[in-house]
């Protein structure tokens, strides 16, 4: 194998600690067979040594994707498909639409994300499934239903949804609440801290270390996912790679990931559902059933996200971008 230069463009680095960068530092790591680096803006510095760029976002990384086209042309250009890309801004933004017909070919993360593209371009779309570690399952305490959502408080997660899923539930119901992430809206931070203090079972606990969060998340019986718009949410992995099984909004981006018969989704923002879900876990005769069931279709979903998987399909891209001649 002929070893590359490969530069990944991200619009967050470490600071931000979200999605973005989890994905670029992650992708750096497997492609360790290569020489990978990230960037958040193209060209810079070491531009004239770069083979490929795996561009994340299509929106915000528009112009390093443009300035990369500038100078070869579509051999070895790669762009990544967000949520955001896929479900708000390739109908309605320039940048975007012309980050699609400049790449060579595109990514989705999830089984459903091609169907959202263009016709014109489901042809040069693939699908590659992030990846975590198989972690161990700790054990769940007996005493209550312990739910734990992941993810900065921003619109595109509706926090606001399990909010009021915890303003339904009353405190003797036998189910507490940690919601994990920063407040990047502040008005949602300030949703949760009145909701932390009217509702003892919930807790907003902020922004936490990530290997925190994935203890949080082994300890948990169920990880809620509430987003209205996901590309592929590498939390959901994470838990299902825990064995805790979720409670997620029914959108393409979950779906992709989770299947179409899975038995834990609940409309996007229809809080008494997730309510109704949480107690049914919990109180109902068959609760344990339920939990068990949903813990084993996660099991059946788990060898999608494994890291050789991820890899093998990361390095087939990149040798693919690097071949292609736009002459022939």
């Amino acid at each position: 194998m002929q070893k590359l230069r490969v530069v990944i463009v991200s619009p967050a680095l470490a600071d931000a600690n979200n999605g973005n960068w989890q994905t670029a530092r992650r992708w750096q790591q497997l492609l360790s067979a290569h020489s990978a680096r990230i960037v958040r803006q193209w060209p810079d510095a070491q531009a004239d040594d770069d083979d490929v760029m795996l561009a994340l976002h299509a929106r915000r990384s528009a112009d390093s994707v443009q300035a990369w086209h500038a100078r070869h042309g579509q051999r070895g250009l790669g762009v990544v498909l967000t949520g955001t890309d896929l479900y708000r801004d390739i109908a309605q933004d320039l940048l975007a639409q012309r980050s699609l017909a400049l790449a060579h070919s595109l990514v989705v993360l999830q089984g459903l994300g091609v169907r959202s593209l263009p016709s014109a371009y489901q042809a040069k779309a693939r699908v590659i499934f992030q990846s975590t570690s198989t972690r161990q399952t700790l054990p769940k305490t007996p005493r209550h239903l312990r739910a734990v959502m992941v993810g900065h408080l921003r619109e595109e997660k509706d926090p606001l949804t399990l909010m009021a899923a915890a303003r339904l539930l009353p405190p003797d119901a036998g189910v507490f609440i940690d919601h994990i992430g920063a407040a990047l809206d502040p008005a949602l931070g300030q949703a949760a801290q009145a909701t932390q203090a009217q509702c003892p079972h919930y807790r907003w606990l902020g922004a936490v270390p990530h290997t925190q969060t994935l203890q949080r998340i082994q300890r948990a019986h169920l990880l809620v996912h509430c987003s209205r718009m996901e590309g592929g949410a590498h939390v959901l992995m994470e838990a299902i790679c825990s064995g805790t099984p979720v409670l997620a909004s029914r959108i393409d981006g979950n779906v992709g990931l989770l299947g179409e018969d899975y038995a834990g989704y609940f409309e996007p923002g229809d809080a008494p559902a997730l309510a109704h879900f949480l107690r049914a876990c919990r109180t109902a005769p068959n609760g344990h059933s339920l939990v068990a069931h949903l813990r084993h279709q996660c099991a059946l979903r788990a060898p999608l996200f494994e890291p050789q998987a991820e890899r093998a399909a990361l390095h087939h891209w990149v040798q693919d971008l690097w071949t292609f001649d736009e002459t022939l």
